[in-house]
């Protein structure tokens, strides 16, 4: 198992994106950054702070408010914006504070 898998991120922001979905901007907490290849089409698993709720989100393709998002950013500053859409099933929208990693 690689070490991005242990990647922890926190959603310091959610917002309803144009074209459906939302667009999550995330810090990482714990692990080493995941590459921005390794995090396209990933599946990850989100986690409310009380652990009460969860959610399971696919990455759509991510935003580019702060510059076009590379490997060399996310280690450096820790934090990526991504836009995703919700897995069949998934009832609960991802919110501020939950904790999100890569799901396996």
């Amino acid at each position: 198992m690689s070490p991005q898998h242990h990647a922890r991120f926190l959603v310091l922001d959610a917002m309803d994106a144009p074209d459906g979905g939302q667009i999550l901007r995330l810090r990482l907490q714990s692990g080493e950054a995941p590459s921005i290849r390794a995090m396209r089409g990933s599946k990850l698993a989100a986690r409310s702070p009380g652990g009460e709720e969860s959610a399971t989100v696919k990455v759509r393709g991510f935003a580019l408010f702060g510059g076009r998002p590379s490997d060399a950013r996310l280690s450096r500053t820790g934090r990526v914006d991504v836009h995703v859409a919700p897995e069949p099933g998934t009832t609960h929208r991802v919110g501020l504070q939950w904790e999100i990693g890569i799901a396996e």
